[in-house]
């Protein structure tokens, strides 16, 4: 019996491994998290920070090169906001990461040192994977905070709890938590013809091409998410749908989900608005994109290490 890509988890048993913002590997102890655990962790001997200006991280330039991690007397002079701090975890050797907000201007703060947002971080090698990872945990908390200052039932200042982790309402009660927006991101393959669709928004850098994707609606499944924004965008109809490999993306708090989807049709019927273009690539397309020079004249893939990338190179390597 011949398989197909939908009969297997091949190439990867856990691709999700293998792209940017996965290798996150703090202890969050999310179950002992309590409305002293910030404080007493900031307290503790090995305390690392990573420092954010607005939606930028703060590296220190050093003769080694570029350190993300700040010890808590480096702190002072980039005004740390406390209030809007969230306690991120615990290393293996139990020290803790911690996101602070900070409030110099990042005009001044330029002067001194790097400030960089988490896609250039991942894309320009900027940090090490596991830091990278906390980084997007770090972003996406401090967005959620500072978003849900104030009660959405009443008004009222909201207070930060559990480290950053629950924003409560003195005056009602009313409770807030953290929020992950999921997003489906698929590869849409002609099993048959040998083909993958791939298309362009209107934003993409000049050539590039990428996976389609679009926000999982409340109510709706991952597989019908698939099949509706495929058909939105490119009016490909889906079959079959398998998840293949996931990615937080820090831009401000999404999961990308990653999936191949089975094309049922393939006469293209672009959405002009959503798309500048959308088409079938053949295999030996795909693999020229995603080597090629995104300086170049020719079509290219997003960068290693995103999902899309991942999604592509995986369909390439399953008939390997």
């Amino acid at each position: 019996m011949t398989l197909s890509l939908f009969d297997t988890d091949a190439p990867h048993g856990e691709a999700s491994r293998l792209t940017a913002f996965s290798g996150n590997r703090l202890d969050r102890d999310a179950e002992h998290r309590t409305d002293q655990s910030l404080e007493d962790a900031m307290n503790r001997d090995g305390a690392h920070i990573l420092a954010f200006a607005g939606n930028r991280l703060v590296l220190k330039q050093r003769e080694a090169g570029l350190d993300p991690l700040f010890a808590r007397h480096e702190l002072p002079v980039l005004e740390p906001d406390p209030a809007k701090a969230v306690l991120l975890g615990f290393r293996q050797d139990g020290s803790p990461r911690i996101a602070m907000p900070v409030l110099t201007d990042p005009e001044q703060l330029a002067l001194h040192f790097r400030l960089t947002d988490a896609r250039s971080a991942f894309r320009d090698g900027l940090a090490d994977e596991e830091t990278l990872g906390e980084v997007a945990q770090g972003l996406s908390l401090i967005h959620w905070n500072d978003a849900h200052l104030f009660c959405g039932k009443c008004g009222t200042r909201s207070e930060s709890k559990l480290g950053g982790y629950k924003r409560q309402c003195p005056a009602c009660n009313h409770m807030m938590f953290p929020r992950t927006d999921p997003v489906v991101i698929m590869l849409t393959v002609d099993v048959a013809s040998d083909l993958v669709l791939l298309g362009r928004g209107h934003h993409f850098a000049p050539g590039m091409y990428s996976t389609l994707a679009g926000f999982v609606e409340p109510g709706e499944t991952i597989e019908d998410a698939v099949r509706r924004e495929t058909f939105e965008e490119s009016g490909i109809r889906i079959g079959r749908v398998r998840y293949h490999a996931s990615q937080p993306w820090p831009m401000p708090h999404s999961l990308m989900i990653g999936c191949f989807a089975e094309a049922l049709s393939s006469e293209i019927s672009r959405d002009e608005q959503e798309l500048q273009d959308c088409r079938w690539f053949t295999r030996a397309e795909v693999s020229t994109m995603l080597d090629a020079d995104p300086a170049g004249a020719g079509p290219f893939a997003p960068p290693r290490g995103a999902i899309a990338n991942r999604l592509t190179r995986d369909w390439l390597d399953w008939s390997r």
